[in-house]
C-alpha cells in the first residue's frame, strides 16, 4: 500500500513504502505463489462447488480507503486460489496449454518488478536486446530463414493477426496498393484460401483485417484435416494461403512444402497458422512432419504452449521483415525512434507492450535445444501412452496420433458427453469436448513439462472408472 501525506489543503502525494513492508508485502506473495504451486500435483483439477461460491467474497463495493495490502493479498489467495483451474497442473489435457517452467514463471516475476515498457530501444534497451537474442534463437531452434521479422506478441491470435497484415500488406503492394495509407476501399481483390479445418484464430484475424470471415476459399481436407491437394484450386492475382501446423483436433499437418510449390508459381502469400505444430521442428523424432515449412512466408505460434513459459506469449514471424514492419510501424515526434537498434513497437500491434520475450529467452536459455526437444518428445509419446492404453481399455481413438494430440469416443455422442462430464466432475483430470468430423469426442492434449507417465495412468484410470460406470 502506498502510504500518503498531506502537502497543503486537500491536495495528497504518494510517498514510497517502507522497503522492509515492500518486501514482506511481496515475499507474502511468493510464499502463497510456491503454497499454491505446491499443492497442484494431488488437488482436483477443476474447483469444486464451494470454491466457486466461495468468490463471492469478492462482490463489495469499491472500497473508499486504502486498505492493507496484506489483507488484499490474503483474499486473492483464500478465494482466489480455490477457484482457478489447475491448468499450471500435470493433469491438465483440456486445451494446448503448458504449465509454466518454474524458470520461465521466475523471469517473469523478475521482468515484472523492472516493468519495462518495452517499446523502444532507447526507453529499455536491456528487455530489447533480450528478445533480440531470443528471436534469433527462437528462428534457428523451429528452423526458419534467420532474416525473419518477428514480434513477441499475446498469443497465436495476434500473431496470426501480425503476419497475415503483414501478407495483406506484401500482396497488395505488388499491386500497386498501399493499403496502410489507402485502406482497402477500391483496392484490389485479395484471395483468400484456407484448409476446411482450419483454426478459428485464423478467420478473426482475417475479419479484424477486413479480408472476411466468410468470404474466404475453404480447401476440402482428408480424414485427419489435411487440405488436400487434388482439390486445391487455381488461383491468381493477389493471394494469400493459410495453411496449418497441428490441427487443433488431431495434430495433423498440412502439405506445407507442396502448398508453397503451387502458391508461390502464381504469386501468392503463403501464412502456416502453427500454434504448437511448429514447435515439432525441434524434436528429432517430429521433425519430419515439419518439412516445408521453412518455404512460407510467415508463421504464428505459441510460446505458452509448447515452450511452456506463462500467459500471454505468442509469436509470429515474417520472412520479409519490412512487410511485418511496413504493417505494424508507428511514429511520433516524442518517441525515440531513432537509432541502429531494432524497436520492438516497430513490429507489434502495441506500442505500450510488457516485456514477454524475457521468458521467452529464460526458458530457451536454461532448456537448451536438447531440453526443448526431450519436452515435446515426452509429450508425445505421453500422448501415445494415452491413445494406447484408452484403445486397450475398449474406446476408439479416432485419430492418428502423430503429434500430443487424442481423441477418444465412448460410444454414441451422448454417452461420450457425458463421460467427458463425469471425468471433469471427478477431478483427477481434465480434458474437453470437441465435434471432429461429425463425430463427439474427448479431446485430450498433453502439453506440460510437469506431466509424468504415472500422471497419464492415474488419469486414465479415471477415465475408465467414469466410462465403464456409464452403461446408459
Amino acid at each position: 500500500m502506498l502510504a500518503r501525506k498531506r502537502s497543503g489543503g486537500n491536495i495528497t502525494t504518494p510517498t514510497i513504502p517502507e522497503l522492509s513492508r515492500m518486501k514482506k508485502l511481496l515475499t507474502d506473495a511468493a510464499n502463497r505463489a510456491m503454497r499454491y504451486l505446491d499443492g497442484l500435483p494431488e488437488r482436483p483439477v477443476a474447483p469444486n462447488p464451494s470454491a466457486l461460491d466461495g468468490l463471492a467474497a469478492f462482490d463489495t463495493p469499491l472500497p473508499q480507503h486504502a486498505g492493507d495490502g496484506e489483507a488484499t493479498l490474503r483474499l486473492l489467495d483464500e478465494a482466489g486460489s480455490p477457484a482457478s483451474m489447475a491448468m499450471a497442473g500435470p493433469r491438465f489435457f483440456g486445451f494446448v496449454i503448458g504449465g509454466s517452467l518454474p524458470v520461465a514463471l521466475g523471469a517473469s516475476w523478475l521482468a515484472g518488478a523492472w516493468d519495462q515498457n518495452s517499446a523502444l530501444y532507447r526507453a529499455t534497451p536491456g528487455t530489447a536486446h533480450i528478445e533480440q537474442v531470443a528471436l534469433g534463437w527462437l528462428l534457428e531452434l523451429l528452423r526458419l530463414p534467420p532474416a525473419c521479422g518477428g514480434a513477441f506478441v499475446t498469443g497465436a491470435t495476434v500473431a496470426n493477426l501480425c503476419a497475415l497484415a503483414a501478407a495483406r500488406h506484401a500482396v497488395l503492394a505488388r499491386a500497386g496498393w498501399n493499403v496502410e495509407a489507402e485502406g482497402l476501399f477500391g483496392a484490389p481483390t485479395v484471395t483468400v484460401l484456407v484448409g476446411a479445418e482450419s483454426h478459428p484464430s485464423v478467420a478473426k484475424s482475417l475479419g479484424i483485417l477486413g479480408l472476411g470471415r466468410s468470404r474466404v476459399a475453404k480447401v476440402p481436407v482428408d480424414r485427419q484435416g489435411r487440405m488436400r491437394m487434388d482439390a486445391f484450386p487455381q488461383i491468381s492475382g493477389p493471394s494469400i494461403v493459410c495453411a496449418q501446423a497441428g490441427n487443433v483436433n488431431t495434430g495433423a499437418f498440412d502439405p506445407v512444402g507442396e502448398i508453397c510449390t503451387r502458391a508461390h508459381a502464381a504469386g501468392a502469400w503463403v501464412h502456416v497458422d502453427g500454434a504448437f505444430g511448429l514447435w515439432a521442428a525441434a524434436a528429432p523424432s517430429r521433425a519430419h512432419l515439419a518439412a516445408g515449412l521453412e518455404q512460407a512466408d510467415s508463421w504464428a505460434t505459441d510460446a505458452h504452449k509448447w515452450l511452456n513459459v506463462p500467459y500471454d506469449s505468442g509469436l509470429a514471424f515474417v520472412r520479409d521483415a519490412s512487410a511485418l514492419q511496413a504493417a505494424m510501424a508507428i511514429t511520433a515526434e516524442y518517441l525515440p525512434t531513432e537509432g541502429e537498434h531494432r524497436n520492438p513497437s516497430d513490429f507489434t500491434p502495441e506500442l505500450s507492450r510488457r516485456a514477454r520475450g524475457v521468458e521467452v529467452w529464460a526458458a530457451l536459455h536454461a532448456l537448451g535445444r536438447e531440453g526443448i526437444a526431450d519436452l515435446v518428445e515426452r509429450n508425445c509419446a505421453l500422448a501415445r501412452r494415452f491413445a494406447e492404453k484408452l484403445s486397450a481399455a475398449g474406446f476408439e481413438i479416432l485419430n492418428e496420433v502423430v503429434l500430443n494430440q487424442v481423441l477418444v469416443a465412448f460410444g454414441d455422442a451422448a454417452r461420450t458427453a457425458r463421460v467427458i462430464e463425469g471425468v471433469q466432475i471427478e477431478g483427477t483430470c481434465w480434458a474437453g469436448i470437441t465435434v471432429w468430423q461429425g463425430r463427439t469426442a474427448m479431446r485430450i492434449s498433453v502439453s506440460s513439462w510437469a506431466t509424468t507417465v504415472s500422471d497419464v495412468d492415474r488419469s486414465v484410470d479415471a477415465i475408465v472408472r467414469v466410462a465403464r460406470g456409464d452403461s446408459r
